[in-house]
């Protein structure tokens, strides 16, 4: 069973590149959103036995993201079917299937527990993203996809560097085989070579950390959020970075493993708070609202490395941080895009009183600012807040004092775009035209169903997570997070 949400959506890619019909194509997205979910439930309800020597086993980590990855995509594919109806003009063959073919490396990064098959997954996933950047076929989006390729490809490659180090602590003991299974290196952290597992680490989070979108390797994301389609945007955001995270956990277990957790706090501590400062400045007057939402990405994955740099009950925060910012992330990026699509624009000069010309997307812009920004009842506001408890439980003030001030700020940057976009009076004339004195706004635009159901189902998801988190999910959590600080 481990096998099914790994090639399944391989299988149905394949059927996407030869179906001869757009509109079965848009069908093979939801089709492949459903079994994944299927085949999730089963697998974590029931965990299989590992499989290939323990190369794929589902652990705590895998068992709870791969149900978050599962959930986002099921939503994602839904609007998908709606997003693609509406741009019938544009060929989808390649898109579908590469849409459908990310969620098998993606569920591999969770399943897997061999250093060189995770690596792998992650560059599948990294290269099925490519052409959905490139789905509008503009100077801007091709400059954008080759940035994203060209910074990733050098992340991904120090993070085999990496690899290769960690690789070679163990080999530099006698005696020592450990296959290069993440089991078999947790066990023996204690043996392995200190200065090469130092060097590992540190590579392993400047590689993995550009997948994530760590300032200073975030400089991808603003190019590759603002010219991606807003189902793209939220399936990085919220997905494949999560994964990139989930990778950089396995390494963070083996340094806490061979008592090391001080060196990978201490890093991870420094670049979420300097990833959290650098989006707070972008995010200052910032007139593109999609390059707006890369900064926001920024500043998320920076209150994930602070939560995990705390460690503690930081860790658990980290992790509950990590699916309550994907599902807001999809509030946001399906809601901007519908926004962008009915203006042409995506900038604050041109975009004005969305809440009116497209009622039902501006106010789920609008909540799903105050819902990514922590506001009650968000989810984001407990992850947040149990990451600041941690600080100033664990000693860290200066720590928690300054994740306070970068998050008002940010609310404040973030804040200042969104009301531009949302309120005011729409623009009159065709859309993407300045607004003119004499002819009357524009009316409200009707939105199609399958456009606005799904940001609003992630809508319901964010809101629920924070008034109640199920036993099922915190205790999975904890689990997670006793499993990273335990070294087993």
């Amino acid at each position: 069973m481990l096998l099914i949400p790994i090639v399944g959506p391989l299988v149905l890619a394949a059927v996407a590149m030869i179906a001869p019909s757009a509109a079965a194509r848009r069908w093979l997205v939801v089709l492949n959103g459903v079994l994944h979910a299927l085949a999730t439930t089963y697998v974590v309800i029931w965990p299989p036995d590992a499989m290939f020597n323990r190369w794929l086993a589902l652990g705590p980590i895998g068992r709870v993201m791969l149900g978050f990855l599962s959930a986002q995509y099921l939503l994602l594919s839904c609007y998908a079917l709606g997003y693609l109806k509406a741009r019938a003009e544009r060929p989808n063959r390649v898109f579908c299937a590469a849409l459908i073919a990310i969620l098998g490396p993606m569920s591999l990064v969770m399943i897997a527990h061999h250093l060189g098959l995770m690596w792998v997954a992650i560059e599948t996933a990294t290269l099925c993203t490519a052409p959905m950047l490139f789905f509008h076929r503009t100077p801007q989006s091709i400059e954008a996809t080759w940035k994203y390729l060209l910074i990733g490809s050098v992340g991904i490659a120090l993070a085999l560097f990496g690899s290769f180090f960690l690789a070679y602590s163990a080999a530099k003991v006698p005696g020592l085989d450990t296959k290069l299974l993440f089991e078999n290196m947790v066990a023996n952290a204690d043996r392995l070579s200190p200065p090469w597992l130092h060097s590992a680490f540190v590579v392993l989070l400047v590689g993995y950390g550009t997948k994530i979108g760590l300032a200073p390797m975030h400089t991808w994301k603003p190019d590759a959020y603002g010219e991606a389609p807003g189902l793209v945007g939220a399936l990085l955001a919220g997905g494949l970075t999560t994964c990139a995270f989930c990778a950089l956990l396995r390494f963070v277990q083996i340094a806490y493993a061979a008592h090391d957790g001080a060196l990978a706090q201490e890093l991870l501590l420094v670049l979420g708070l300097v990833s959290m400062a650098v989006a707070a400045v972008f995010l200052a007057r910032q007139h593109d609202f999609k390059r707006m939402l890369a900064y926001s990405s920024v500043e998320h994955m920076g209150i994930v490395a602070v939560g995990f740099g705390i460690g503690g009950r930081g860790t658990f925060g980290a992790l509950l941080h990590l699916i309550n910012n994907g599902f807001g992330k999809g509030v946001l990026f399906l809601a901007a895009g519908n926004i962008h699509r009915a203006y042409g624009s995506r900038l604050t000069d041109h975009v004005s009183g969305a809440i009116r010309r497209t009622p039902a997307s501006g106010a789920l812009l609008l909540a799903g600012f105050f819902m990514i920004t922590a506001s009650p009842p968000s989810g984001l506001f407990i992850s947040e807040l149990t990451i600041v408890q941690a600080a100033f439980t664990e000693g860290q003030y200066w720590a928690g004092g300054a994740f306070l001030v970068l998050v008002a700020v940010a609310f404040m940057g973030m804040g200042s775009t969104v009301i531009k976009v949302v309120l005011g009076a729409p623009p009159a004339g065709a859309p993407g035209a300045a607004a003119a004195a004499a002819p009357p706004p524009a009316p409200p635009q009707r939105e199609p169903l399958l456009t606005v159901l799904p940001p609003l189902g992630f809508l319901i998801l964010v809101v629920v997570l924070g008034v109640y988190i199920p036993d099922w999910l915190s205790s999975g959590l904890e689990a997670a997070a006793a499993v990273i600080e335990g070294g087993s």
